[in-house]
């Protein structure tokens, strides 16, 4: 399980940090994973407004951090958390940056009709600080917050959320009666409803096609229920191009998805399971986990009606394997 924290303050170790590092600590003493990207201290280009994403699914930008790492993180959580003070009624304007290049996830979902694989699962969560004690203070954030939670491909409930006013001196936060608690009890309210799936890792060689494939189709139907992981004996540089487009032939969105080797996979968590499905030998041995063999031909560099009939067989398998749970 993965919680990534978006940090929109631009104010070094302010009270917005303070807040989101309360949060951080009480998911990790959870046994939670959770990954902090520090937005003003991060390479993030504005969005140039240039429709590209519109008619190509990509972003033009190609060379800072969103492309790089941040939507493959968003892509990855089960829950976004995004922490911000408020700067005229709205965020930061270094978070707006990262929020408007969300457009072309939008673009995904909406031009291309593609579905992230964990949209139906995932949960956005604001965490946010005011000055003042205005009854409006937080009203320009949930409005920006609800479009850019449907963006990110997650669901916004605006009462869940933690927002403080009269917080503005350095230490404020901390100081706070009733914070802690405050942050303890939203923190097992997200966590409560992945803490009984059944964490999976698909493995293969490369983890460039066949595994991924298996845990989108995993996490697509069945979320819910099973922790999807894939990895690699020997992972790629990137995943294979082809197989994205037979994904998409079914509808599932398998951009920004990266390959891992398989101790990257289970630094964070041990498989209750684990599929194999062409790595052999090289497949790391998980003490206490369920072992099954997929005997799946490797798809890499055949053709697409190969890919095509590879695809669909673990499509049949990953509904089988759901079916048994």
């Amino acid at each position: 399980m993965l919680i990534l924290g978006l940090q929109g303050s631009p104010r070094k170790k302010g009270n917005t940090h303070d807040l989101l590092a309360m949060f951080a600590d009480e998911a990790r003493q959870s046994g939670v994973r959770m990954e902090i990207v520090d937005v003003p201290q991060t390479d993030i280009t504005p969005c140039k407004g240039c429709f590209f994403c519109e008619k190509k699914g990509a972003c033009i930008t190609k060379d800072d951090a969103m492309n790089e790492s941040v939507f493959s993180l968003m892509r990855q959580a089960d829950i976004i958390v995004t922490a911000a003070p408020i700067y005229f009624y709205n965020v930061p304007g270094q978070l707006k940056n990262l929020i408007d290049r969300t457009q072309t996830l939008w673009a995904r979902k909406y031009r291309f009709h593609l579905a992230d694989p964990g949209r139906p699962w995932r949960k956005g969560f604001l965490l946010s600080v005011g000055a003042t004690r205005g009854q409006n203070l937080f009203e320009g954030v949930h409005l920006t917050m609800k479009y850019f939670y449907d963006a990110a491909g997650a669901d916004y409930n605006v009462d869940d959320c933690l927002t403080y006013r009269q917080i503005e001196n350095r230490g404020d936060m901390r100081k706070h009666d009733t914070v802690r608690n405050d942050v303890r009890e939203a923190v097992q309210t997200l966590i409560k409803p992945f803490a009984n799936r059944k964490c999976v890792l698909f493995a293969c060689r490369e983890n460039a096609c066949r595994s991924q494939m298996a845990s989108a189709f995993a996490q697509h139907y069945a979320g819910d229920r099973i922790e999807a992981v894939s990895a690699g004996s020997s992972p790629a540089t990137a995943i294979n191009p082809l197989m994205k487009t037979v994904m998409e032939e079914k509808g599932i969105d398998m951009a920004y998805r990266l390959p891992q080797s398989i101790d990257t996979a289970v630094a964070s968590k041990a498989p209750e399971m684990v599929i194999t499905m062409g790595c052999d030998e090289d497949c790391a041995f998980i003490s206490g986990a369920e072992i099954d063999e997929w005997n799946l031909d490797d798809p890499a560099g055949q053709d697409i009606s190969f890919m095509r009939s590879v695809r669909d067989e673990i499509e049949t398998h990953v509904k089988t394997l759901i079916n048994n749970l």
